[in-house]
């Protein structure tokens, strides 16, 4: 752990960095990242890059316990490639043609601020999403849990920086929710970059209908009206820090 803390104060705890791709520039940067397209996978695929969905591979805030697991993973097949695959329990998403559509319209975003998802897998009950593996672990872990080197605020406001252009960057693509946006949700990539994960992109109810599962990141107005108000660019963001 120690070496760890040693390398993400030397990766620029103390620094603020802008992004070097202008929001605005953003839908062209996909001809420069080094993404795969989007891709169904086998689960048999999915089983072996995970150890066959181990314990000890297991990612997620809580454990076992979390209503969707979380395993890291590496692709044999793809270079080694390290990836995380969420794995929805037997009742989310009963509407296999609904699950699929909304993946595959989630996996047309690429962008270098956002952890992106590389692919699903649709097998009989099973659901799951495969997204880039981000070794840096959560801002959660550096805000919280870190306490003998909190995080300084250079680096919280380059994170605020590129969430923006995440969620600019969503929004100009057509998704402009996010569902829990929290804490848990900030990752960052091997350069210590802030990244925004992807599964928040995509709609997590039984119906694919609702907002949020999570009331405390809920915007109030759908709280009180069940509906949500579509933002404007002068609208505010909740803060998570």
């Amino acid at each position: 752990m120690a070496a760890r803390c040693f390398y993400f104060s030397f990766c620029g705890w103390s620094s603020l960095k802008s992004n070097d791709t202008h929001p605005s520039d953003l839908e062209n940067e996909s001809d420069h990242l080094k993404v795969p397209v989007f891709k169904e996978y086998k689960l048999d695929q999915l089983r072996a890059a995970t150890g066959g969905f181990s314990v000890e591979n297991i990612v997620s805030e809580h454990g076992e316990k979390a209503p969707n697991v979380v395993y890291k993973g590496k692709l044999d097949d793809d270079g080694d490639r390290l990836i995380v695959v969420k794995r929805f329990n037997k009742s989310a998403w009963p509407d296999t043609r609904q699950f699929l559509d909304e993946a595959k319209a989630v996996g047309q975003l690429r962008s270098q601020t956002l952890a992106n998802l590389l692919g699903c897998c649709c097998e009989g009950n099973e659901r799951l999403l495969v997204a880039e593996f981000m070794p840096r672990e959560t801002l959660s872990k550096h805000l919280f849990h870190w306490e003998s080197q909190p995080l300084k605020w250079a680096m919280r406001l380059r994170v605020a920086l590129y969430l923006a252009q995440a969620l600019d960057y969503c929004s100009s693509k057509g998704r402009s929710l996010y569902h829990d946006l929290n804490a848990y949700r900030v990752l960052f990539d091997q350069d210590c970059n802030p990244r925004l994960s992807c599964f928040g992109l995509m709609k997590n109810s039984r119906d694919g209908k609702s907002y949020s599962t999570n009331l405390a990141f809920t915007p109030p107005e759908y709280m009180r009206t069940g509906r949500v108000i579509a933002y404007t660019a002068s609208a505010p963001y909740y803060s998570i820090f």
